[in-house]
């Protein structure tokens, strides 16, 4: 269960008296998440996710990720609305962590995306693109390439013990991107972690888009790449090019893509690949044994990193250009 902190009674009585939600009716932890403690919260006035912000989030950073959450919420994009104590604040303490409250969206999370859930994540990420271009505040990505290989070195030593030669690859690929990685690409704010376990679905359309606590500024098609990888692939970890050229034409037809843009497709999509390869070589590594969460396996990365390495031109993705 992703619960670190324990909230007791008292605790959680004496945080909800600064807000107007009435009287509290329930009161349990998420299961699902693995950096914060997630609690559903029942009041009177209906169901709440209250999180407690845990020591991988940086505290500097929260104001941006509420203050985005509650600007993208106003522009019509379904999320989580940071909910305002008697005082007008959105971030407060609980049992000595920084803590928020905020609306629940309801729907479901597909665990096998169909071809018109990707169609539907791509026109939503592009709706989510455009929203933001007025958000005023600013976060640079800690985990895109200038983070990689600082990233890398804490456990270059150990990674071999994943895969015989796994220190090799990964070194090999860094230098690949570091050196060929486009720029001069269209830039804005993206949510950085768009993965199916991050999207509600009700009656076929995106009810709710989630946890924006990797959200940043960065290339544009660079978080459609990470949807790529992570809407895209089979459960053999095979690509479906037409869920791919569903995804591609569902943004498109809201954010049309530039020429720049489609060339650079596959090469953003294999540091989509080796970004997410990266934390989960980590967690895979530095996680104790007894962790009540178990890390994923990076395995998945590595074989999607391969899929990209052998691909040459957008239209392998299942795009005409």
């Amino acid at each position: 269960m992703a619960v670190y902190t324990d909230v007791s009674d008292e605790e959680l009585q004496a945080f909800l008296s600064d807000y107007d939600l009435g009287e509290l009716v329930a009161f349990k932890g998420i299961a699902e998440g693995v950096e914060n403690s997630n609690f559903l919260l029942e009041t009177e006035r209906g169901p709440f996710i209250l999180t407690l912000y845990e020591k991988r989030v940086n505290p500097a950073d929260l104001p941006f990720f509420l203050n985005l959450m509650e600007h993208l919420a106003e522009c019509g994009i379904n999320c989580p609305l940071p909910v305002h104590d008697r005082d007008g604040r959105v971030l407060k303490q609980l049992a000595g962590r920084p803590a928020a409250i905020v609306t629940f969206l309801r729907g479901i999370s597909v665990r096998r995306p169909k071809v018109a859930h990707c169609a539907l994540i791509g026109r939503s990420l592009a709706e989510l693109h455009k929203a933001a271009e007025g958000f005023g505040m600013h976060r640079v990505n800690t985990l895109s390439l200038q983070g990689w290989r600082a990233l890398f070195d804490t456990f270059a030593d150990k990674a071999d013990l994943i895969a015989a030669g796994f220190s090799a690859e990964l070194a090999d690929e860094l230098g690949v991107l570091e050196d060929a990685w486009p720029t001069n690409l269209p830039a804005g704010i993206i949510h950085g972690d768009l993965f199916p376990d991050n999207v509600f679905f009700l009656d076929a359309r995106v009810s709710g888009i989630i946890d924006f606590y990797f959200a940043c500024r960065d290339t544009l098609a660079y978080d459609l790449a990470i949807c790529l990888n992570a809407w895209c692939f089979e459960h053999d970890v095979s690509f479906n090019v037409t869920k791919g050229r569903a995804l591609i034409d569902g943004y498109s037809a809201v954010r049309p893509l530039s020429a720049a843009e489609l060339n650079a497709l596959p090469l953003l999509s294999r540091g989509a690949a080796l970004r997410f390869l990266l934390t989960r070589a980590y967690d895979w590594l530095h996680t104790p044994q007894n962790a009540l969460v178990r890390p994923k396996d990076p395995h998945e990365y590595r074989r999607k990193l391969r899929f990209h390495q052998s691909v040459r031109r957008a239209e392998d993705y299942g795009i005409a250009t």
